[in-house]
């Protein structure tokens, strides 16, 4: 029957629509002879239940608000495939939103009635104006944010391990002269990837110059061209992600500089293009991060009981051409 409704299934297996209803949410005070009947009368009706219907009924619509900073780059359509493949094998949808400085943080109030819980990275804003702005009762999972009053599950990349992984494997290839391009001030993964290599460099007794970039590999690129305009003299660059270090790359081999020979080039992140270029980085298994916060949310959400604990997503340094050829 085409555009069979709730009320035909109802008449066909002679039930009131408040028990077909109750049938199919899978609610128990149905008998089994009237969940029997809603079930061979849905199936000669070829009766498909309204998603958004449904929804309604028990107080849920099985969508996941997705709240980052951009949504350009490989970094976050790596996030977003992890996310995604993890909602889709649950039965959720994603409705993506970008903290766009325009809007402020108006997009997490806007999201509320319109999905069951968030998943919000915002490394960007500080901690009193984020929890001001999460919507109230709404089940949220923060990724590398800064931490908030209010007893959110939130999971942190270990930005100190990886910076550090990669400094030890830079100074026992004997680098001794470094340039760190670090991210935006206000982002709280490029304070901390900074404030490492700094401890690093230190503790290792090399010199170490700093220069700003904004996460493109275009600052990268940039910032690197100008160092070498200036004479400046490095054997070693770790980019605060792949992008710039990327650029920097670029950059050298425009100069003729010869890499790693001269100057050896790590990043952080490992973005599929890393690979592509044979980018030392460090690997944070993003799609992994993006399941596991969808994971997070929506076990809480079935359970009806958040764990409150904070992960840490530990990386991992992957050696390839650009620090270290091979033998």
């Amino acid at each position: 029957m085409p555009d069979a409704t709730i009320r035909d299934v109802a008449r066909k297996a002679n039930v009131s629509v408040a028990s077909v209803s109750r049938a199919l949410n899978g609610l128990e005070n149905v008998s089994d002879d009237t969940r029997a009947r809603v079930a061979e009368a849905v199936r000669e009706l070829g009766y498909v239940p309204h998603a958004g219907a449904r929804s309604l009924s028990l107080a849920r619509t099985h969508a996941v608000g997705v709240v980052l900073p951009d949504l350009h780059g490989e970094f976050f359509s790596e996030i977003v495939r992890g996310m995604d493949r993890e909602a889709g094998r649950r039965g959720y949808l994603l409705l993506l939103s970008t903290l766009h400085p325009k809007h402020g943080t108006s997009v997490l109030g806007a999201l509320r009635g319109r999905v069951d819980g968030l998943i919000v990275m915002a490394p960007h804003l500080d901690a009193d104006e984020l929890g001001a702005a999460l919507p109230k009762a709404l089940p949220v999972v923060l990724i590398n944010t800064r931490g908030i009053s209010g007893g959110h599950p939130a999971i942190h990349i270990g930005n100190a391990a990886g910076v550090s992984a990669v400094m030890d494997h830079l100074v026992g290839l004997g680098r001794r002269r470094f340039v760190h391009i670090a991210g935006p001030k206000d982002n709280i993964d490029a304070q901390e990837r900074c404030e490492a290599f700094c401890e690093a460099a230190r503790k290792a007794g090399c010199e170490f110059r700093i220069v700003n970039g904004d996460f493109s590999e275009e600052s990268g690129e940039a910032a690197v061209a100008e160092l070498l305009d200036q004479g400046r003299d490095f054997d070693a660059i770790f980019g605060s992600n792949d992008n710039m270090a990327i650029g920097a790359l670029q950059a050298l081999r425009a100069a003729s500089v010869a890499v790693p020979e001269d100057v050896a080039i790590a990043g952080f992140d490992d973005i599929p293009l890393a690979r592509h270029v044979g980018l030392t980085t460090v690997r944070v298994r993003i799609a992994e991060l993006g399941e596991r916060a969808i994971a997070c949310l929506i076990d809480g959400l079935e359970s009806k009981q958040l764990d409150y604990a904070e992960e840490n997503h530990e990386p991992e340094l992957v050696v390839r051409s650009t620090t270290q050829r091979e033998s």
